[in-house]
């Protein structure tokens, strides 16, 4: 099984796109520990990796604390570092959960890496990881393919996200709601119509109420635009 190989350098700044909208995370998330409860163990956990600016006290922290959380405690670590978009400790406990004894290839938990690394343009890296999930004996699933396609729309990549997109059809997945959703609204931000037009067709075949969720998509798309004015 491989792992992620962290870069020395800074990634290469790579082009951005005016606005990268998806319509279905939209809004502030709630505090992982007030949606649900964190043990004590696990908050403070978050808090001392948090603080550890060094390597050398980080690895204290996870020899001490880390090591010892029981498998949902260092799941809602995980969970919770990812929520607060701290990537770089993210991917260290996300490679730390890997090798432990109970481990087993979880799709969600990929899912969850590749959307952190999208969203904060890692893009090789996610690119890396998406890779891993066949040779942790693993498929990935439409989520998957879709995180990868929101990861290029981040930076712009449009004929690679639409590579994707084609890829994820041909590996027998569906594209769903938040698929389509991701790709018809950045799609129309950098104006590529003919694109849209393609992905509107598609919808046809694979929503099960095309024309509603089309319509859905132009009013949100449409009354975001608004906002963004104001």
């Amino acid at each position: 099984m491989g792992f992620i190989k962290y870069p020395q350098q800074k990634q290469k700044k790579l082009e951005q796109p005016s606005t990268v909208t998806c319509g279905l995370r939209g809004g502030k998330r709630k505090p992982l520990w007030k949606s649900r409860v964190l043990s004590t163990e696990a908050i403070q956990t978050v808090h001392s990796l948090k603080l550890a600016n060094s390597d050398s006290k980080l690895h204290h922290v996870f020899s001490t604390r880390l090591s010892r959380l029981l498998k949902a405690d260092l799941l809602d670590t995980l969970a919770e570092l990812q929520r607060q978009n701290e990537f770089p400790l993210s991917l260290k406990v996300f490679e730390f959960v890997r090798k432990e004894v109970w481990y087993k290839p979880d799709m969600s938990m990929y899912c969850d890496m590749i959307q952190l690394l999208g969203k904060n343009k890692m893009i090789e890296m996610a690119e890396q990881l998406f890779d891993e999930v066949k040779e942790d004996g693993l498929k990935p699933n439409t989520r998957a393919y879709t995180e990868l396609i929101g990861a290029y729309l981040q930076v712009g990549m449009i004929e690679k996200a639409m590579e994707t997109y084609d890829r994820l059809k041909a590996s027998g997945c569906s594209p769903d709601k938040l698929t389509f959703t991701i790709l018809l609204r950045n799609l129309k931000n950098v104006g590529k119509k003919e694109l849209a037009a393609v992905l509107k067709k598609d919808c046809i075949e694979y929503m099960e109420y095309p024309e509603r969720f089309l319509e859905d998509v132009k009013k949100k798309h449409s009354k975001r635009q608004q906002l963004d004015l104001v």
